[in-house]
């Protein structure tokens, strides 16, 4: 294996861009190759059983790709799967969990919420996560502390269409949002990898909230563990600082014209969205 390879990045969906961009920004030497399952999401409300079969055949793909590492920025697949992954697989496999923790440590109120999907919040993974986070703040915090979870069925869907706006997208903040804002949470985690792409929105509905995105912490995690490796690009006076960039690569279950469009809108206008078998 050689520093040259790519970086296996997936999703369900297009959210996993959010962790993508992170990436590209902390290491823009590195080779992205992104696979979204789009045809057959969201995986937020299916079965484990379900997930779990669409993960074998995505990182199915990626390894046929010889990628150096993969990344599960999907936090539902990363509940259900990241394990199991980690035991088969050689390579570097970096999951993504809500990041209860670091809000439980910055609240000023004592009141976190989690946006997250329904899979994600019911999840062992998830309850873990949470009840470390609340056991540390009891004994390190000068006031209790609560975390109010906020499964969110429909609003990772309206990122995979490109909807940043529409009235349908302000129902379901009123609905995910604003109880959330009314209970006094001032720290909000975005529990789904979707939903950096609404921040702007959400914002407006949590006026004065700090929202969390995980994103940076997860491509610093994966620096750490490619250098452990050896396997970070290598930086050199004939290789350009952005050499990855023009590489990157972008397949999609399901990939039309119109997938390719909300690609472009969240990545840039030159993005290409081709095809993934699986």
């Amino acid at each position: 294996m050689t520093s040259e390879l790519p970086i296996g990045i997936l999703d369900s969906g297009f959210g996993g861009l959010s962790v993508a961009r992170a990436v590209r920004a902390r290491f823009p030497g590195e080779r992205i190759l992104f696979a979204a399952d789009c045809a057959y999401a969201p995986y937020g409300d299916r079965d484990e059983s379900y997930i779990m079969e669409r993960l074998e055949r995505i990182i199915g793909y990626l390894t046929d790709r010889n990628v150096k590492a993969i990344v599960f920025a999907c936090n539902t697949a990363t509940a259900v799967g990241v394990k199991t992954f980690r035991e088969r697989l050689s390579i570097p496999i970096i999951g993504i969990e809500p990041a209860v923790f670091p809000a439980v440590r910055h609240t000023r109120q004592g009141v976190v919420g989690v946006l997250a999907t329904t899979t994600t919040i019911r999840s062992r993974k998830y309850a873990e996560v949470r009840e470390r986070a609340l056991e540390w703040a009891a004994v390190s915090r000068p006031m209790k502390v609560e975390v109010l979870d906020m499964p969110c069925p429909g609003l990772m869907e309206c990122v995979e269409r490109g909807d940043f706006g529409s009235e349908k997208l302000e129902a379901l903040l009123e609905k995910y949002v604003d109880p959330l804002a009314r209970a006094g949470a001032d720290e909000i985690v975005l529990g789904c990898t979707h939903y950096p792409f609404l921040a702007n929105a959400i914002s407006r509905h949590a006026k004065g909230a700090h929202l969390i995105d995980p994103a940076p912490a997860v491509a610093e995690q994966l620096g750490r563990r490619l250098a452990d490796l050896d396997l970070l690009a290598p930086a050199s006076p004939d290789r350009p600082a952005d050499a990855g960039a023009a590489l990157d690569e972008f397949r999609a279950t399901g990939a039309d014209p119109g997938r390719e469009s909300v690609l472009r809108s969240l990545w840039g206008k030159d993005a290409r969205l081709l095809p993934l078998s699986a």
